[in-house]
């Protein structure tokens, strides 16, 4: 049997926790896996849930965490050097950066044959300065050079690794798109849009518009307000938009919707109407799309945003900047309209013709599951890894 360990950053919400998850649950029995991960950040709402619901109980390193520390990193280090001494797994992957950092030096330091990486996204631009970013880069170079394959989650980011960003060789990339249990957000979908309506009050004439994910910097919710602000002056139709999620620029998202004279609530604690509805943290996404009409998303960068392969599970349209990996994940025209990144006018036309045009939002909504269904789903995550991983091991 082959032995796998397998380390995430930390369990938040999103494509990475799901597909360790997947990962470590559904692989055959001829791989062995435990899973490792960090401490939950202090900004996000934990989501061991994901892990818990299929019966799986990682190991938590509670040094690991998303800041650079250096003494909390080097007990996380020696930590992971214990577990894989004790584990002895023929194959250690790691997935997004504090893990693949700890994780490969971890294991290239304990003699571990093969080292796997999936960047689940990268922050190469729009997240650091110039000197903070080329540092990083060269980090990723030289972590590179200690593993024995490369997982990137779209043939875009393959090209930004390997072309744009220099970060390895061609050769040692593998592209294997993220993989979901999507079924939920294709089932009783008017029991669940009743649902999301009743508890935000919202009448079946108005549009709800969702932007979901966590609010930092890189998400650019600047671009989804000043674009609400035009489409909320132009349209004749009735609009509400909902920001669902949380994180450390809630205030300034505030401060900024305020500053746009956009009236807001909270709606964890009233459902009055309002243009705007911060709904913080909410678990039951599946509810949310369901209750949504549009899903937008601004983001400065994306490897492959997990909203929006929900949304097309849910059939509904989008639009949404085009960055990283997103021309991969939806088609264009059909299943999103996509603008320039950080494009207020592109966005806001995009966004008022799908408000103004109820055709268009209902031809876009027919295409979004077949698109998605099989190409997404985690059984084709786990048997393209079952494939790399012996791939490699017959290499050795």
């Amino acid at each position: 049997m082959t032995k796998v360990l397998r380390i995430i950053n930390r369990f938040n919400l999103g494509g990475p926790t799901y597909n360790v998850a997947y990962l470590s649950k559904y692989m055959s029995d001829e791989f062995e896996t435990l899973l490792v991960g960090g401490a939950k950040d202090s900004t996000e709402e934990s989501s061991n849930f994901i892990v818990e619901n299929l019966g799986l109980k990682p190991v938590i390193v509670e040094e690991m965490l998303r800041e650079i520390d250096i003494k909390n990193d080097f007990t996380a280090f020696r930590k992971l050097k214990k577990i894989i001494r004790e584990f002895k797994p023929d194959i250690v992957h790691t997935h997004a950066s504090k893990a693949g950092t700890l994780g490969r030096l971890a294991a290239a330091s304990c003699g571990v044959p093969i080292i796997v990486h999936t960047f689940h996204g990268h922050v190469f631009h729009s997240y650091f300065g110039k000197l903070k970013t080329t540092f990083y880069k060269n980090i990723e170079r030289y972590l590179a050079k200690k593993s024995t394959a490369i997982i990137a989650i779209s043939e875009i980011q393959k090209k930004e690794l390997v072309e744009i960003h220099k970060i390895c060789t061609a050769e040692k990339v593998k592209v294997i798109p993220l993989g979901f249990d999507l079924s939920k957000f294709h089932e009783n979908m008017e029991v669940k849009r009743e649902s999301f309506r009743i508890k935000y009050n919202l009448a079946e004439d108005e549009i709800a518009i969702s932007i979901i994910g966590r609010l930092v910097p890189v998400k650019n919710h600047a671009l989804f307000l000043e674009g609400l602000k035009i489409v909320s002056t132009k349209t004749s139709k009735k609009i509400r938009a909902f920001i669902v999620g949380d994180g450390e620029d809630r205030q300034k998202i505030e401060a900024k919707a305020t500053e746009l004279n956009i009236k807001f609530i909270d709606g964890t604690q009233t459902n009055e109407k309002a243009l705007l509805t911060f709904t913080s943290w909410i678990k039951e996404i599946d509810v949310v799309l369901a209750g949504s009409d549009i899903i937008a998303l601004t983001s400065y960068n994306e490897g492959t945003p997990v909203s929006l392969i929900e949304a097309q599970a849910a059939n509904k349209p989008i639009v949404s900047t085009n960055v990283g990996g997103i021309e991969n994940v939806v088609i264009e025209n059909q299943t999103a309209l996509l603008c320039e990144n950080n494009q207020l006018i592109q966005f806001s036309e995009a966004l008022f013709r799908l408000i103004e045009d109820e055709n268009l939002r209902n031809s876009m909504s027919e295409k979004g599951w077949n698109h998605v269904k099989d190409t997404f789903h985690y059984t084709r995550l786990v048997k393209d890894m079952e494939n790399l991983y012996k791939e490699l091991l017959k290499s050795m």
